[in-house]
């Protein structure tokens, strides 16, 4: 399977970085996972609505032109599906079993994702009705991914 994650901005902080690379060396074995960062729009603190789908507009493109044509989109959303760990592994095993070997997480900036990108994903996944930072939602999501292989695979993992 090929497992992209593509997300708006640069990764700074260490911690983050030395944990991202951990569960990416881990999956290693398991599929090809690839980190696609795109740069986030410069805006200032304070937007009008407009101005806010304006940036969301702008990374979206961004985004959907880092996309497969042929990917299985599953989009980071706060309003979207929440799964646990094994409802997770049964959907990647799932689209591995029926011949979709390419899957892309869309991870959005602070603002979220624009409709272009809510709406080209084939599903929308929430981890929690909480906000989590962009940048830590990587390290999460690849821990998730990381974990839903061992439990396809049987194999033991921390609960």
């Amino acid at each position: 399977m090929n497992i992209s994650i593509v997300t708006v901005g640069k990764l700074k902080e260490k911690y983050l970085k030395q944990g991202i690379d951990e569960y990416l060396k881990r999956l290693s074995g398991y599929a090809k996972v690839e980190i696609i960062e795109v740069s986030d729009e410069k805006a200032p603190e304070e937007l009008s609505e407009t101005e806010m789908e304006q940036v969301k507009n702008k990374e979206g493109e961004r985004i959907l032109a880092k996309v497969s044509p042929d990917a299985h989109v599953i989009a980071l959303a706060i309003n979207g599906k929440q799964k646990t760990s094994e409802e997770l592994a049964e959907s990647l095993d799932k689209l591995a079993t029926y011949g979709k070997s390419k899957v892309a997480f869309i991870i959005g900036g602070s603002l979220g994702l624009s409709a272009q990108v809510l709406n080209r994903a084939n599903e929308h996944l929430s981890f929690s009705k909480m906000t989590y930072p962009h940048q830590l939602m990587r390290l999460i999501l690849v821990e998730q991914v990381y974990r839903a292989f061992r439990i396809n695979r049987g194999e033991p993992y921390h609960k």
